[in-house]
């Protein structure tokens, strides 16, 4: 099966048009404002997924999607959040789980009205089936099993109280499976945002780009691996044990990246990647994980925690991290791949990976993202990785892949 980058394209803005959907159905239900946080495409292995889920509490409700699209969808609270949610909507203290229930109805069903107007075909749902769960197991099981699946994923906010959720789509094969082939793609980017006219929403697809499902699986675990790599190398020059949080691949709005990261301030580094494919890649550190990363490799506590000794450390740390990161691509997918000099930067999360961002939105809207989250075990530091590779050559390079 070969993926049309153009048709996912054109779907996960499908799935952020239900995701605004879902937030007005909510804003209405409960009187609190809600907005959608980022919208993205993962293609993720069941290990991935638990991975990616250790460790939450969830409460929710899941349906189960028949006709036009087959598959599940989930609306996920954080178990924390629970009294907040129910404080919010209409005897919600007193129902409890039913008025969870009829809230994930709710939201669920404004989610997939999109879908379904597009697809010109009523997608029933199943009964909502109320939810408690640990880790993965809030998804279906059959997304822990396989070598991998899409998962759609929106994240919304509440501005005026604590509750962040979630909404998961997990679409089976069949009715997705023409969607994404590109049977229909010009149909599906004319349909989603009224987008189609050439311009802005389907730049980065000319010429229709396609990528052979098994290589865009393989470049995930290609993704995974440079993590675990960047990963044993901050142990080696911190003496600090860490570990992968989590690391996938996903497709996503190249405009929603800035925000993922974050207002809080971080400093790291960035470079720029040549070769096949090209792209950026920023290593950040979260400012107090910064200077305590950088003190580990210094001899003595530097005069200011992130002055001129940190900010050497911190590049040759960056300098090796990508190194290990990149090296696995250029030796599977045949091709040399480059980097520039380190860049520090210090600065809020969003100010630091915009310029990024802003230079690789000339050739595309859409990007695959590989982000990764690396956690040093024993003191309190956290390292994410975002590589942003150029659309059109990782396709060409991962199509070069599947030839025999």
């Amino acid at each position: 099966m070969r993926v049309d980058v153009r048709a996912l394209g054109a779907c996960n803005r499908l799935a952020e048009r239900g995701a605004d959907r879902a937030a007005g159905a909510l804003t209405e239900l409960t009187g609190t404002d809600l907005s959608v946080e980022v919208t993205g495409a993962s293609v993720a292995s069941g290990e991935d997924l638990a991975e990616a889920f250790a460790g939450r509490e969830s409460i929710g409700v899941s349906v189960g999607l028949r006709g036009g699209l087959e598959g599940e969808a989930v609306l996920a609270f954080d178990a924390a959040h629970a009294d907040a949610l129910l404080s919010l909507l209409p005897g919600g203290a007193a129902m409890g789980r039913s008025a969870v229930t009829e809230v994930g109805n709710i939201a669920l069903g404004g989610f997939l009205d999109g879908w379904a107007n597009y697809l010109g075909r009523a997608i029933d749902m199943t009964p909502p089936r109320y939810f408690e769960a640990e880790g993965a197991a809030v998804l279906p099981d059959g997304a822990l099993t396989g070598d991998g699946v899409f998962l759609f994923e929106s994240r919304l906010d509440a501005t005026a109280t604590d509750l962040d959720f979630a909404i998961y789509m997990l679409p089976d094969s069949g009715p997705f499976r023409d969607l994404i082939v590109g049977k229909t793609a010009p149909a599906a980017a004319a349909g989603a945002e009224g987008a189609g006219d050439g311009s802005a929403g389907d730049r980065g697809s000319a010429g229709g780009t396609a990528v052979p499902y098994e290589s865009l699986a393989t470049f995930a675990s290609l993704a995974k691996r440079g993590s675990a790599n960047a990963a044993d190398n901050v142990a080696m020059m911190t003496g600090l044990d860490t570990t992968v949080d989590v690391s996938r691949l996903r497709f996503v709005p190249l405009a929603d990246v800035p925000a993922e990261v974050g207002v809080e301030p971080h400093a790291g580094t960035v470079f720029e990647l040549r070769g096949k494919p090209s792209g950026y890649l920023a290593i950040l550190f979260e400012e107090e994980s910064a200077a305590t990363v950088a003190a580990a490799m210094l001899p003595s506590e530097p005069d200011e925690p992130l002055g001129g000794m940190a900010e050497n450390a911190l590049c040759e740390l960056g300098n090796v991290m990508t190194s290990g990161f990149i090296d696995g691509w250029a030796n599977v997918l045949g091709t040399s791949i480059t980097h520039s000099p380190p860049e520090f930067v210090h600065d809020i999360g969003s100010a630091t990976i915009s310029p990024l961002v802003a230079r690789l939105s000339r050739r595309q809207d859409y990007g695959f993202v590989i982000d990764a989250a690396i956690r040093t075990a024993g003191t309190r530091a956290r390292c994410d990785v975002y590589a942003l590779p150029d659309e059109r050559e990782l396709t060409a390079a991962l199509d070069h892949l599947s030839e025999p």
